[in-house]
């Protein structure tokens, strides 16, 4: 039902333009001060003024985080493969996993700063060390949903191990793959740019510091909606490309209007 669509992307777009707009009403009515909460509009302007200064620190963000954030696909579906197919693996390999990802992250930036020194390895090892567990959780877990009927039969037709993974095992997990590379893109936004707020001298989360070292607040809302847009962007591309591959694991309800 195309119209019904158009209609609730409109609902949406009218809702999140309503915030904004609610967000720039309440502070010139309560004429809040620029040091606590900037409006809208003056970020916006922020942002356009400060672009040109902006752009290296985005490219820098960028990168560190995608490069974390592709090691980390790679560790986690590596680590994800085994632990879904051993179970001595899963025994011996989880709970250090669950231990690891409990662990601050922020506690983890000095001491990659003392191993690497201060710049984009931190940031890029920070990013890796948050982003990698959902990948591992989502793909062991969707390894272990395989039925074991299925494997019973397949070994039956002389199917080995490595076939039943291939041809049964990693295509079941696409779904679970792609939920869990759209939480993973967002926590290695958050873990590039906590180390740059500390170990970095380039990148959005060292220009956020200083300006707020500065009290230049909207500076600062400038760099969060940066952040926020490049995480949406990325989720958006996830989501599009999950839609193309695992279309045949989504099931679509007719939306009910009221």
């Amino acid at each position: 039902m195309p119209d019904l669509d158009y209609r609730q992307k409109a609902w949406s777009i009218g809702l999140i333009v309503m915030f904004f707009a609610g967000w720039e009403l309440f502070c010139l009515i309560t004429g809040m001060s620029d040091l606590v909460l900037p409006r809208p509009s003056q970020i916006i302007v922020t942002l356009v003024q400060k672009f040109p200064l902006l752009w290296p620190h985005i490219l820098q963000t960028l990168a560190t985080t995608m490069i974390g954030f592709v090691l980390g696909v790679v560790l986690g579906v590596v680590l994800g493969a085994i632990i879904g197919v051993s179970k001595t693996a899963y025994d011996t390999a989880y709970p250090l996993l669950v231990g690891f990802s409990s662990i601050p992250k922020v506690a983890l930036v000095p001491i990659f700063v003392l191993w690497f020194g201060s710049g984009s390895v931190p940031a890029v090892l920070t990013a890796l060390s948050i982003c990698f567990f959902p990948i591992v959780v989502n793909i062991a877990t969707g390894l272990a949903t395989t039925e074991p009927e299925l494997e019973d039969v397949l070994k039956a037709l002389g199917a080995t191990k490595f076939d039943i993974l291939w041809n049964v095992g990693l295509p079941r997990t696409m779904p679970f793959f792609f939920a869990s590379l759209k939480v993973a893109i967002s926590y290695a936004f958050v873990g590039a740019v906590l180390s740059e707020t500390v170990a970095s001298n380039r990148g959005i989360g060292n220009v956020m510091m200083t300006a707020s070292s500065n009290f230049n607040v909207p500076l600062v809302f400038a760099g969060l909606f940066v952040l926020a847009a490049l995480g949406v962007a990325l989720y958006a591309i996830f989501a599009v490309i999950e839609g193309r591959v695992t279309g045949w694991a989504t099931r679509k309800n007719d939306l009910i209007t009221t």
